[in-house]
């Protein structure tokens, strides 16, 4: 009840600006695990979206956020 966190929508992800975020997929060089997100350009900082198990779901991100053309992988 003092402390509860707020609920955020989970469908609501955090809004693609090509021009303060760039999207990349961060992979795990031991487990292979793969998250897709996006990188602050001014910071560099990395904000999960989605985690990719197969190709159908890095279909979805792109498809929900637009984006075209090639992901970058970041290790």
């Amino acid at each position: 009840m003092w402390f509860r966190k707020s609920k955020q929508n989970p469908a609501s992800g955090p809004a693609y600006n090509p021009e303060k975020v760039t999207p990349v997929i961060r992979c795990s060089i031991c487990t292979g695990e793969q998250v897709a997100g996006f990188r602050h350009l001014d910071t560099g900082r990395f904000e999960e979206v989605a985690l990719l198990k197969n190709d159908e779901d890095l279909r979805a991100f792109r498809e929900r956020y637009g984006i075209t053309g090639e992901i970058r992988k970041i290790y």
